[in-house]
């Protein structure tokens, strides 16, 4: 019969500091390759309608997915890096696949995944296993 004990696992913790590499390093990788890409910036340009937009929305684009992506990995600042990149993963949706087709050629399936993955690590938390948890167990001195 579970109990409460299951957080207090250290296979969920090890299970958690797993997600959140994984979604890290493939946000590192998406959002390095969209810095300075002109194509990216031309696309997000056509997408929102406003001129000269893309290298500034895509700029923040890309530094979400990167820094969110670093952040996500070393266990800080977690859920809002997470909440971050769901947003991105929304806008990637709704957005640049349409919500068109979930399998097949422009799919939002890998998107989904993300998001999902995203989510439980904002309701969840990073587990024990982070930078965050280290840093609030040194002792502090107020002098």
């Amino acid at each position: 019969m579970p109990t409460a004990e299951f957080k207090e696992n250290k296979l969920v913790d090890v299970t958690f500091m797993g997600m959140r590499s994984a979604i890290g390093v493939i946000f590192i990788v998406h959002g390095f390759g969209k810095f300075g890409s002109e194509r990216f910036f031309g696309m997000v340009d056509s997408m929102v309608g406003i001129p000269d937009i893309g290298p500034v929305l895509g700029t923040l684009v890309a530094l979400g997915e990167f820094v969110g992506g670093i952040l996500l990995i070393i266990g800080v600042l977690s859920r809002i890096s997470a909440a971050v990149i769901s947003a991105i993963m929304v806008g990637a949706i709704f957005v640049v696949k349409g919500a068109g087709s979930l399998t097949g050629e422009g799919a939002y399936e890998l998107d989904l995944i993300l998001l999902a993955s995203c989510l439980v690590i904002m309701l969840a938390g990073p587990g024990r296993i982070a930078l965050a948890q280290i840093v609030k167990k040194l002792p502090r001195y107020i002098h």
